[in-house]
């Protein structure tokens, strides 16, 4: 009887703190959050935090989101009981992992933009952000064990650390953009300093069974100058500016990279195939459009038996490229001979390839239709040197090239990304060379 009044008590105070707290200013309420920061510059060594990768620890991150989505009634409870999305089956997903002991504690999920768009693009209007310079991505699925959800931020702000320097360093990520609770986004506001899409709620969230739901975006680009000014005069445990661009954990395990790639595909067909059409049926729920769209993405025969069945006539060419496309940030140096013997030579940045040709952002002017040798550096280890010649510009600075005969190193590198399934495969390039 006494521990239930105790009980009440308590609950009655922390509703009447709570109310009194939401009358407070808004930069005064963001303050406050602030000073409850507690990211550990030295977290346990039992927790690591990685990309999921093998069947394992992909059903453990999916279980727990289901888990967490059904507590807070986001999904109703799933026979399969995981949280299984289309956007879990794109190599441009990623989906990070929190191990504590062994165990997957929290995850979230990296969503860049494909053919298949973004889950919150069906509720708010991105048009704005993409006229922006760089590449977007949508933090979704994110869930915290329960067990942990009260030890401040011993997992959950390791695991934005882990997110922050992979989009900054290794996913070829510009803004951040995310759909919340409304009664979730002071955190993002406060703590990270996202920005509303829209000032408006959106009542009715199909992705989350029909939950409120609120759109906001953070430009990884200047938030480091943002974190500085309001996190750097903060004891370690509460500056989130050094945590997130200072201090190196060990716990973070990035993946290998042989070559500048920007993408960590994982999903073989044999785990596509799991986790679309054994364990759940979304593969099989998708409209013409959709799956004619995941044909076009896994182009790749081994893929063809595990991706849903289209009909001849309901095959839709919308959105289909001729040569396949691939994201890299690869290095690279154009040198031109002038008429007077001098060379000219201008740095560029390698962002896009395919079999024929290659797009590259430069600072300087490149010359159209004139011949020169481009150095580029696929990887730590990896220089391919070939003939090219610009064929088109843009007012960005954005450059198409066409190449003459391909190197060695540039066919190795072009066949493992169009015969590999996933980011493990270029590793060992070398296996997918042919003759042509």
């Amino acid at each position: 009887m006494i521990r239930k009044l105790v009980w009440r008590a308590r609950r009655l105070l922390s509703g009447t703190l709570r109310k009194w707290f939401n009358f407070l200013p808004r930069e005064s309420r963001f303050a406050v959050y602030r000073n409850f920061v507690d990211c550990d510059p030295a977290p346990d060594e039992r927790l690591v935090l990685k990309i999921a990768e093998t069947q394992e620890e992909l059903e453990a991150c999916f279980t727990l989101l289901h888990d967490a989505y059904v507590g807070s009634k986001f999904m109703r409870p799933d026979p399969s009981g995981m949280r299984v999305t289309i956007y879990h089956a794109l190599p441009t997903t990623t989906t990070l992992c929190a191990k504590y002991d062994g165990e997957v504690v929290g995850t979230l999920s990296l969503i860049r933009e494909s053919v298949l768009g973004f889950p919150l693009q069906r509720i708010f209007d991105l048009t704005a952000l993409r006229e922006k310079k760089g590449n977007i991505a949508e933090v979704s699925a994110l869930a915290i064990d329960r067990r942990f959800r009260r030890t401040g931020g011993t997992i959950l702000f390791p695991l934005m650390k882990f997110m922050y320097e992979y989009c900054t360093t290794f996913f070829d990520t510009r803004h951040l953009v995310i759909a919340v609770n409304p009664g979730h986004i002071e955190m993002y506001e406060s703590l990270l300093f996202f920005k509303r899409l829209t000032q408006n709620v959106v009542e009715n969230y199909d992705f989350v069974n029909g939950a409120p739901a609120v759109g906001a975006t953070l430009d990884l680009t200047t938030a480091q100058e943002i974190f500085r000014k309001h996190y750097s005069s903060k004891p370690p445990k509460r500056n989130l500016y050094a945590f997130f661009t200072e201090v190196k954990l060990p716990n973070i395990h990035l993946p290998p990279r042989r070559f500048f790639t920007t993408n960590d595909p994982v999903l073989t067909p044999e785990l596509l195939d799991y986790f679309f059409n054994v364990r759940t049926s979304v593969f099989s729920q998708l409209s013409d459009r959709k799956k004619c769209l995941l044909h076009t993405i896994y182009d790749l025969p081994a893929y063809r038996d595990v991706l849903p069945a289209i009909s001849e006539d309901t095959q839709d060419d919308t959105g289909r490229r001729r040569h396949r496309r691939f994201s890299v940030r690869c290095p690279a140096r154009f040198s031109i001979r002038e008429s007077d013997g001098t060379e000219n030579k201008v740095d560029l940045e390698v962002v896009q390839l395919s079999r024929y040709g290659f797009q590259a952002h430069a600072l300087k002017t490149v010359p159209i239709n004139v011949w020169g040798e481009m150095r580029i550096q696929l990887g730590p280890s990896e220089v391919s040197r070939i003939k090219v010649a610009a064929s088109r510009g843009s007012e960005t600075g954005v450059y198409g090239f066409r190449m003459g005969e391909p190197d060695l190193i540039w066919r190795k590198f072009v066949n493992a990304l169009y015969r590999g399934s996933t980011q493990a495969d270029l590793e060992d390039a070398t296996r997918f060379m042919t003759d042509r």
